[in-house]
């Protein structure tokens, strides 16, 4: 499975601050055989990122894309409105499950407004910006996330449990 990272992060585009997360969600899915297909760091802007998300899934270039940032509170934080501005079909059990998880850490995982939804044969999920948030959240998900990921691309050969 093809996997591609989007950064939003106002200071990071600028070079202020350097983005750690998004290199930790590269190095979490190559330990899990996961494909590396590219990265993308932009500033906190829907259009963009939603621009950036359509670019990659109808080229076809990743079977997932795993965003960091911009899903809390601040006015510039647009990464959930973005991703379902370019989703044909939402996923919620994948947010409610990542908050769910990250409630065990910190009660402030209540307040992730992530998002998760389906472009053509891309899931699009978005994750915190934090490296501590997003080792939590990927090691959670990856169980489920391959099942899906077969499916969504045709490659699940049983999908019945006994």
């Amino acid at each position: 499975m093809r996997f591609y990272v989007i950064t939003s992060s106002d200071s990071g585009f600028r070079g202020e601050r350097e983005d750690l997360s998004g290199p930790l969600i590269r190095t979490l899915c190559e330990a899990q055989g996961y494909v590396w297909a590219g990265y993308s760091l932009l500033p906190d802007d829907r259009a963009m990122l939603a621009e950036e998300m359509c670019r990659i899934c109808d080229e076809g270039l990743a079977d997932l894309i795993l965003t960091t940032g911009g899903t809390g509170f601040s006015p510039r934080d647009v990464m959930p409105e973005a991703t379902l501005d370019v989703t044909e079909r939402a996923v919620p059990g994948i947010p409610e499950a990542l908050r769910l998880n990250s409630l065990k850490y910190t009660d402030r995982a209540m307040l992730s407004r992530a998002a998760a939804g389906i472009r053509g044969r891309t899931l699009i999920v978005n994750l915190p910006g934090s490296p501590k948030a997003v080792r939590e959240n990927l090691t959670y998900l990856f169980g489920p996330l391959r099942h899906g990921l077969e499916i969504l691309t045709d490659k699940a050969h049983d999908c019945a449990r006994s």
